[in-house]
C-alpha cells in the first residue's frame, strides 16, 4: 500500500514528465508532409509569405518520384496526356507487347472504372477544357522554378534549350508536325527537323532508323531532378525553415490543432498540406476521403558515355515512350508508362526493350546502377492535380495527383497553394483542381 508522501512523489513525478512532454512540443503555423518537390515547393512559398513551416519526410527531400524523372520542366505540355482515342494506338497497347504502355492483366481489372473515366475525360471538348483550367499553371511552371534557381544554386543545372521528339516513322513524323500546328494559338516554338538539321543538333545520334524530329525550345532541363528538389530543400532551411524525419501516418487531429510526432519531438499546427505524391492515400483515407487516385509507375536506369557521346538535349523516342538525357550521373533513359500497383514487383521487361532500341539511337556504354529505379506517378482520371482545402477537417490542405508533371508543376503549384492558404489573391482559378469535384 502506497503512502500518501510516496502519491504525491509520484504525481509530481507525472507532472514533471507532462511538463516535459509540453516542452518538448513545438508549433509551426503549417505542417507540410512530403519533401518532394510539391511539399517542398508550398512550404517555400508558405514561408515566403511569413508562414512558420515544419516540412516532414520519413526519408531524404527529393528522395521519391522527384528523383526518377526525366529532368523536364515541360512549358510546351498545353495538352494533357490524354488517353488514346485511334483504333490503332488502343489495338498496340490491348497486345501489351508496346514498349510505351504496358500492363499488368489483374491490375487492369481493377482499373477498368478508372480507366473509363480517365477515356471519357480523354474526348476532345473535355479534354479542351481541361487542358485550359492547368495551362496557367504550365505557363508559370519555367518562371516560378527560376524564382529560386539563384538562391537555391540550381542554375548550373538548369538548361534552357528544350527536348527533341525523335519519330522513327515518316508517317508518324508527319501526324506529329500537323498536330503541333495546331497549338499555334498557345506561344510555343518548335522547328522541325529532317535528318540533316537533326544530325547538326544531336551529332552522337545514330541516325540509321530516324525519320526526323520535332525540336520543342520552350522547355527548361535539368541535368540533376532529385538535387534541385534538395537544393530547394535546403533554401527553405537556410531561411529558417524546420526540416525532420517523421511518419506522416502519425497525424493527429486535437480540437484546433493538428499533432504529429517527429524525430525531434511533437509538433502542433493549425494548417497540414498533405503532399505525398502516390502514398497520400494512405493518409487522406484515414480521415474519410476517397479520390480515384492511379499509378503509372516508370523506371529508369543510367549508362556510361561512350567516347563522350551524349545527348545534347533529352530524347524522347515518340514511339517507345522512353526519354534519354544527359544527367549528372550518366545518360539516364527514362521509360513511358506501367499501369500497375503502387507497390507490385519490378517488371524490368519495358526497361530491357526500351534499352535495346535506345542503343540503336545513342551510342550507351554499361549500366551503371546495380538495379532500375521504380517510381509511381499518382494520377487522377480528370488529369488535373488535387489542390485545396478538404471539405470536412478545416486546416486541412491536399496538394497531390500531378501525374507526369510532378517535377514541372512544384513550385508552382506551392505557389497557387500558398495563396490559397495566405488569403491573398490566386494567380488562376482554383476551382477545377478542388479536392470535392469528385
Amino acid at each position: 500500500m502506497t503512502t500518501a508522501t510516496e502519491q504525491a512523489q509520484t504525481g509530481q513525478a507525472g507532472i514533471r514528465q507532462a511538463q516535459t512532454r509540453q516542452a518538448q512540443t513545438r508549433q509551426a503555423d503549417v505542417i507540410v508532409l512530403g519533401a518532394g518537390i510539391i511539399g517542398v515547393s508550398a512550404a517555400l512559398h508558405l514561408q515566403e509569405r511569413g508562414r512558420s513551416v515544419l516540412l516532414v519526410d520519413r526519408g531524404e527531400p527529393g528522395g521519391q518520384t522527384s528523383h526518377g524523372n526525366a529532368g523536364l520542366i515541360e512549358r510546351s505540355s498545353v495538352v494533357p496526356y490524354a488517353f488514346p482515342r485511334d483504333l490503332a494506338t488502343l489495338a498496340a497497347f490491348a497486345s501489351n507487347r508496346s514498349i510505351a504502355v504496358r500492363y499488368r492483366p489483374a491490375t487492369l481489372l481493377r482499373m477498368a472504372p478508372w480507366l473509363a473515366r480517365y477515356w471519357w475525360n480523354s474526348a476532345p471538348e473535355r479534354l479542351d477544357r481541361l487542358g485550359r483550367a492547368i495551362l496557367p499553371l504550365i505557363e508559370r511552371s519555367i518562371d516560378e522554378h527560376r524564382h529560386w534557381a539563384v538562391a537555391a544554386g540550381t542554375e548550373a543545372l538548369m538548361r534552357g534549350e528544350g527536348w527533341v521528339e525523335l519519330y522513327r516513322n515518316p508517317r508518324a513524323l508527319e501526324q506529329a508536325v500537323s498536330a503541333a500546328a495546331g497549338l499555334h494559338g498557345y506561344g510555343l516554338t518548335y522547328d522541325v527537323l529532317d535528318l540533316e538539321t537533326l544530325r547538326a543538333l544531336e551529332p552522337a545520334l545514330l541516325l540509321g532508323a530516324a525519320a526526323g524530329a520535332l525540336h520543342w525550345r520552350d522547355p527548361v532541363t535539368v541535368s540533376d531532378p532529385g538535387a534541385v528538389t534538395r537544393a530547394y530543400a535546403g533554401l527553405f532551411a537556410a531561411r529558417g525553415g524546420t526540416l525532420v524525419k517523421a511518419d506522416a501516418l502519425e497525424l493527429r487531429q486535437e480540437g484546433a490543432q493538428w499533432r504529429l510526432p517527429t524525430e525531434a519531438g511533437d509538433w502542433r499546427a493549425a494548417e497540414v498540406v498533405v503532399a505525398l505524391g502516390p502514398w497520400s492515400g494512405d493518409l487522406y483515407e484515414r480521415f474519410g476521403y476517397r479520390f480515384p487516385l492511379a499509378f503509372k509507375r516508370g523506371y529508369h536506369m543510367h549508362y556510361a558515355a561512350v567516347n563522350e557521346a551524349v545527348p545534347q538535349h533529352p530524347l524522347c523516342d515518340a514511339q517507345a515512350g522512353f526519354v534519354l538525357s544527359a544527367m549528372q550521373r550518366g545518360i539516364r533513359l527514362t521509360t513511358g508508362i506501367e499501369l500497375a500497383g503502387r507497390d507490385e514487383p519490378s517488371d524490368n521487361w519495358q526497361l530491357d526493350q526500351a534499352e535495346t532500341i535506345a542503343r540503336r539511337i545513342m551510342p550507351l556504354g554499361q549500366r551503371l546502377d546495380a538495379q532500375p529505379w521504380r517510381g509511381a506517378r499518382p494520377c487522377l482520371p480528370d488529369m488535373l492535380p488535387v489542390i485545396g482545402r478538404a471539405a470536412r477537417h478545416s486546416g486541412l490542405w491536399f496538394a497531390f495527383g500531378h501525374a507526369h508533371h510532378g517535377f514541372t508543376l512544384g513550385p508552382v503549384t506551392g505557389r497557387l497553394l500558398a495563396e490559397a492558404m495566405t488569403g491573398a489573391p490566386a494567380f488562376c482559378d482554383l476551382k477545377p483542381f478542388a479536392a470535392d469535384r469528385f
